[in-house]
This record gives C-alpha cells, sequence and structure tokens, in this order.
C-alpha cells in the first residue's frame, strides 16, 4: 500500500511557521513527508529540513517523496523525544520551525498487519516502531485488571473501562487473546447493548487507549514540548496539530506555561520568581480545518493546530 496519507490543516501549518527561506525546521513526525515537501519546496538551498519518524515505511515513503529536495533534506529515524539529541549530532544549535502531527497516519491505520484498526481482523500489534517489544497483545495479556482500567480511562476515557478490564481479564483466563476481532467481542460483551446501538464503533475508545499506552504517546509530548520550545531561535514557531482532547490539553497547558510562566502570588507587587516568558501563544483558540477540507478528508475532523512563538 502506498503511504497516500492526506496533511492535515496543510495550508494552515504553512502559514503558521512563517517559513524564511534559509532557516532550518525540524518535521518531528515525518510521516509520508506530505508537510515536509511542502516545507522543503519553501527553502533555499542554505536551508535546512531534518525529518525525524520511528516507522520504518514512513521513512522509505518519504525518502522517496523528498528526493527533489535531497540537497536540504536529512531524514532520521528516531522518536521526537530525541529531537535535542538528534540536532546536537548534527551540529544545530537552534531552529526557526518545528512541527508535529500527532495523528496516526492513514497508511498506519488501513496497513492490516499493524494492528492499528478494530475494523480488520489481524494480530494485535499497534506499534509505532516495529523496533519496540511492548505490542499491544502484550498490555491485553499481561497488563492487571487495574493497569488495564486506568489505561482505558485515563486515555480512551470510556465510561466502562472498569467493565472492559473485568471481561478481557475473564477472557485471557480461558485463552490469550491474540487478535483484533477477538478483543472487539470482548469490549462488545462489556458495553451495554443500548449504549453500543447509539454510540459509534464500542472499540474505538479503547484501542485509541491501548494505542497511546503502547506508543507511550502522551508521555513523549509531555516531556519533550518544553525542550523543544527551548530550541527555537528568536521568532521560530512551533505548531502542533493533535487528535483527541488529551493531546490537545497538554499542548495548550505548556504553551499558555511558557507564556506566562510567573508562580508568584497574584498579591505580589513585582515577580521574585525569576520565570522568564519563552515566547507567546499566536493561537488563543486551536485552528480547525475548514469544511472543504473535511469534505476531503474525514479523517482530519478532530484535528486542532496550536502554534507557539519564541521571543
Amino acid at each position: 500500500m502506498e503511504f497516500g496519507h492526506k496533511s492535515v490543516l496543510l495550508n494552515e501549518v504553512i502559514e503558521g511557521l512563517c517559513i524564511k527561506e534559509d532557516g532550518i525546521y525540524v518535521d518531528g513526525t515525518l510521516g509520508g513527508g506530505g508537510h515536509s515537501g511542502h516545507i522543503a519546496a519553501a527553502l533555499s538551498e542554505k536551508g535546512r529540513l531534518i525529518g525525524i519518524d520511528q516507522d520504518e515505511d514512513a521513512i522509505a515513503a518519504a525518502t522517496e517523496r523528498l528526493k527533489p529536495y535531497a540537497d536540504r533534506v536529512t531524514i532520521v529515524r528516531s522518536n521526537y523525544e530525541a529531537m535535542c539529541q538528534v540536532l546536537e549530532n548534527l551540529g544545530i544549535t537552534g531552529v526557526d520551525g518545528i512541527l508535529l502531527d500527532l495523528g496516526v497516519s492513514s497508511y498506519q491505520l488501513d496497513t492490516i498487519e499493524r494492528g492499528f484498526s478494530y475494523k480488520y481482523d489481524t494480530a494485535l500489534d499497534m506499534r509505532m516502531d516495529k523496533r519496540q517489544s511492548l505490542t499491544a497483545e502484550t498490555i491485553v495479556n499481561q497488563y492487571s485488571q487495574a493497569e488495564l482500567f486506568r489505561i482505558i480511562r485515563d486515555y480512551g476515557e470510556d465510561r466502562f473501562a472498569q467493565n472492559i478490564a473485568k471481561h478481557i481479564v475473564m477472557a485471557r483466563e480461558i485463552k490469550p487473546i491474540k487478535t483484533t476481532f477477538e478483543l472487539n467481542e470482548i469490549i462488545k460483551a462489556a458495553i451495554p447493548a443500548k449504549i453500543r446501538e447509539k454510540g459509534g464503533h464500542p472499540s474505538k475508545r479503547t484501542y485509541q487507549a491501548i494505542r497511546i499506552a503502547c506508543n507511550r504517546e502522551l508521555d513523549v509530548l509531555k516531556d519533550s514540548l518544553d525542550d523543544m520550545i527551548g530550541m527555537l531561535n528568536p521568532g521560530g514557531r512551533i505548531c502542533v496539530i493533535t487528535f483527541h482532547s488529551l493531546e490537545d490539553r497538554i499542548v495548550k497547558t505548556i504553551f499558555k506555561k511558557s507564556e506566562a510562566p510567573c508562580t508568584c502570588p497574584p498579591s505580589f507587587p513585582v515577580c521574585t520568581c525569576g520565570n522568564v516568558p519563552m515566547g507567546r501563544v499566536i493561537t488563543r483558540k486551536p485552528i480547525l480545518p475548514s469544511e472543504e477540507e473535511l469534505q476531503e478528508n474525514s479523517r482530519a475532523k478532530s484535528a486542532k493546530l496550536r502554534i507557539f512563538e519564541r521571543s
């Protein structure tokens, strides 16, 4: 299958990055290179783009797509949490723009054997990086009922998390849960029929939760966003596209704290904590896809773009 991922909020990202033709930019979630192709096209031969992704299929697709700009593009297989180290290895001390598109690509969802989707019957995998040993199957079969409950409650925001966790543990005592359709049946049995009729697919929230846990998605975002803001040159911008409220909340909170880091009580006449603002939030409200984009790409529906500019 071709890595035919439609780049979400493409025009808004390119506009938001305020690309300087001789600047240095990082795409921390390279994917198939859709956004990066447009960033690279806006650069002169003095400009530079570093693309980072942990998925070998994405690396192969992006390398092919970005061939016309090979003189200004460097592609590195890694997780964006290692961005500081990647840049240091390349001798780069500051950048003019960073992009994170935190969505699972259409390619990953539709490549059946990757196990990201509840729509296809396949092995429970869900790894973004196939070098990693932890899979969805390990989580489902080895994590305790309490751990499964916490993951499904916190990462899937599913009100039936307790019951789903209980049903998973009961089922695996009979035999290991190996496939997506086996897991679907277990989740279905844990959700009341009336609710199943009204809501979307019963597995949607649990799959999101297991995928986030498997790839440490929220921890990686939380632990690396401050560092990325710190890597920006003055006037440099970071654009982050999120696809669910958990990610969006992290980005919103960290951007806000970077803009107003003072911890002094409001009654203090002057700041004594010494925390200095890193810059300003460009997007008071997140930028959402246009109606036109939603008609062309239904997977953009939950996308939100937030932008921060370094002072």
